[in-house]
């Protein structure tokens, strides 16, 4: 399994190598068949290896599950948890009377891969909107409470709509306007806000399948996707909550993430077009300081804010 296997569709490997640098949200949006799930499986294969730390921290809350066998006593690989859309809010969230963790706990320090995402119940999703913003989910019962970790990389994948050709040039879309609205309107704005990039998956063109061109292996992008981390543990030295920049807070947002002129423009701009809320606005500034480390740059350029904006243009595009 490597990115050198997926034919094509190099903005979509940028935005997830993105994503992967600075620990983001992603959200994959395109017809059946344009390779979300491949590329989603490829993930593992270019995030940063876990640290002694975060490996016990995963141990643990694998160990509380009974996942843990005599043969692998300890995890030492990032999770990738890829649940089915029929899961319920406790397998997802985690519960049961003697608490157990769920799919978010146990995504800890890896990837949670949401596949057909509208089809995951509507009251799952709604409570994904904790773990989501504070890495931690708190299970109660009437014996008590307990708080699970679940500091994840949530990377979700749709179709545009229910038969999956909105919008395509090749295929004819069968679905009627109140079909497609109800569709999307399962994922809700303040799910979507906790996203950080929304990225269009076209489908795959001939040219690309056919092409003999070599394409980059994972070793390349994570390779990459090391220097940007690297980045981000210099600037987060002395802050142990936070490991990457995804989990950046306002004081840290306003410490690393300062603007020219020009770059504040043109999120203003943004977010009077898009009609953005101040979490998106967050989200945007997130995704450019992680587009500055890729680039090696210790200043974000108004380029390095273009780009994060245009991971945001779903929320005018597809949303509304």
């Amino acid at each position: 399994v490597d990115f050198s296997d997926v034919k094509g569709q190099s903005n979509v490997k940028r935005a997830i190598e993105v994503a992967v640098a600075g620990g983001h949200n992603v959200l994959m949006i395109g017809p059946p068949g344009s390779g979300k799930s491949m590329l989603a499986k490829r993930i593992p294969t270019i995030i940063p290896p876990l640290s002694l730390e975060e490996a016990i921290e995963t141990t643990k809350i694998h160990s509380i599950a009974g996942l843990l066998d005599t043969e692998q006593s300890f995890v030492s690989t990032r999770p990738f948890r890829p649940p089915h859309h029929t899961i319920s809010d406790i397998g997802l969230l985690g519960g049961g009377t003697f608490p157990n963790p769920g799919e978010v706990s146990l995504a800890h320090n890896g990837v949670l891969f949401l596949d057909e995402l509208p089809e995951f119940k509507r009251s799952a999703l709604e409570v994904m909107r904790q773990p989501l913003e504070d890495g931690r989910v708190t299970v109660s019962r009437a014996a008590g409470s307990v708080t699970f970790p679940s500091e994840f990389m949530l990377v979700a994948a749709m179709n545009p709509c229910p038969c999956g050709y909105f919008a395509d040039l090749k295929r004819e879309c069968r679905c009627g306007p109140v079909q497609v609205q109800r569709y999307r309107q399962r994922i809700s704005g303040p799910l979507l806000d906790r996203i950080d990039l929304h990225i269009e998956v076209p489908a795959v063109e001939y040219r690309d399948v056919a092409s003999e061109r070599a394409e980059e292996s994972s070793a390349t992008i994570r390779e990459r996707v090391a220097h940007a981390r690297e980045r981000q543990q210099e600037r987060f030295q002395n802050d142990p909550k936070v490991n990457c920049n995804a989990r950046m807070a306002t004081r840290q947002l306003k410490q690393h993430c300062k603007l020219s002129h020009d770059s504040q423009e043109l999120i203003r701009v943004a977010m009077s077009e898009l009609n953005l809320s101040a979490r998106a606005y967050d989200r945007i500034l997130k995704v450019s300081r992680t587009i500055a480390d890729l680039d090696g740059k210790s200043d974000i350029s108004p380029e390095h804010v273009s780009e994060a904006i245009q991971y945001r243009t779903f929320d005018r595009t597809l949303w509304v």
